[in-house]
């Protein structure tokens, strides 16, 4: 080959090596990105077992809700195999009943349903039936059940009507969601433009369907008015039923019915689950 040939060659290599190093710097960004990305997803995934010294270090981590959480999660867990050291961490789990954090109150409700046995368990649950939050309340009453005790049943019968939502504060309403939407527990619902003009937002205290809405945008709203009702999600709906077949009584029957006589609104699951407790209803009559 001809020297003029050979420095072909070399002059059509040299770019490539030269745009291989101009992407080096790209390349490990990305793959810091991706491994960033996976970091997070990890130490933040619910089902990532913990050692005991991590569900003692995440429960007195006050400051981070999800980590509060996990480690509670952790601990249902272990109290679903009947792991009696999983005891050890009762006094805390309690304590966490009274947290700022409605999503740790609400976690700590439904993990308190795992160990019937335990009394200080049964006064915390009791306390958490008047909690502010409606969802909290409702893991309360459905952990009772697990305690054999039915002070939850009205609070398991709500679960069956449209939940209202009341207005916060007065001024105009500037926009709402429609009838029939689905929303996630903290959804915008609406906003509402207060008298200094600043919005105040609406969220959605539960998940659900929204139903009535009974203000129009534009219109003036007073605080404690009624918004919107919340018709309550399938899997709120048959735990409710299924609570209801062992604390339920005969009054509750007609309410049950509305959920059994219904037509394609109302899934075969729930249809089901309706029948099985008005059966158990009726049951325990004789």
């Amino acid at each position: 080959m001809s020297e003029n040939g050979h420095n072909r060659r070399m002059e059509v290599a040299e770019p490539r090596v030269n745009r291989f190093r101009a992407s080096g710097p790209i390349l490990l960004l990305a793959i810091l990105f991706v491994l960033g990305a996976f970091l997070t997803w990890y130490f933040t995934w619910f089902g990532r077992e913990l050692t005991d010294t991590d569900v003692a270090t995440y429960l007195a981590d006050s400051n981070k809700p999800r980590k509060v959480q996990h480690a509670l999660l952790q601990i249902q867990e272990r109290l679903e195999r009947q792991d009696p050291a999983a005891r050890q961490w009762h006094p805390r789990v309690v304590a966490l009943a009274a947290s700022p954090e409605a999503e740790v109150r609400l976690t700590v409700a439904w993990l308190m349903g795992f160990d019937s046995k335990s009394s200080e368990f049964h006064e915390a649950l009791l306390k958490l039936l008047q909690d502010p939050e409606p969802v909290v309340r409702r893991n309360a009453a459905l952990a009772l059940v697990r305690h054999a005790d039915g002070q939850g049943r009205q609070e398991l019968l709500s679960i069956l009507v449209p939940y209202p939502v009341s207005i916060p504060d007065e001024g105009v309403l500037s926009s709402s969601v429609r009838q029939g939407d689905t929303v996630a527990r903290g959804s915008l619902l609406a906003r509402i433009l207060a008298a200094n003009n600043e919005p105040v937002a609406v969220r959605s205290p539960l998940r659900g369907t929204v139903g009535t809405v009974a203000v129009e945008t534009g219109a003036k709203v007073s605080k404690g008015q009624q918004l919107l009702s919340l018709k309550s999600d399938e899997e709120s709906v048959w735990e409710a039923l299924r609570g209801l077949a062992l604390i339920g009584e005969p009054e509750d029957a007609a309410l049950i019915e509305h959920y059994l006589n219904q037509s394609t609104s109302i899934p075969d699951r729930t249809k089901e689950q309706a029948a099985l407790t008005l059966k158990a209803i009726e049951s325990r009559k004789k």
